[in-house]
């Protein structure tokens, strides 16, 4: 294994997980506030579930997304 190589995947699977996430997250909150399912005060309980079933990954992240 490189392990120059697989820091370099690595980090390039993060940042795209990283930008589609924020941008999916900030999306839907701006359509409920538009729409008044979220007043925009409140916080958001978030979970990413991280899967590499070749070695035996499956992890839950979770966490709070203030509005305010």
């Amino acid at each position: 294994m490189n392990e120059d190589t697989f820091n370099l995947q690595i980090r390039k699977f993060l940042k795209k997980v990283g930008i589609t996430s924020q941008r999916e997250i900030e999306s839907a909150v701006r359509k409920a506030i538009d729409s008044g399912a979220l007043s925009g005060s409140e916080k958001l309980r978030a979970t990413v579930t991280l899967r590499v079933p070749e070695v035996g990954i499956e992890l839950d992240i979770d966490d709070d997304i203030a509005l305010e």
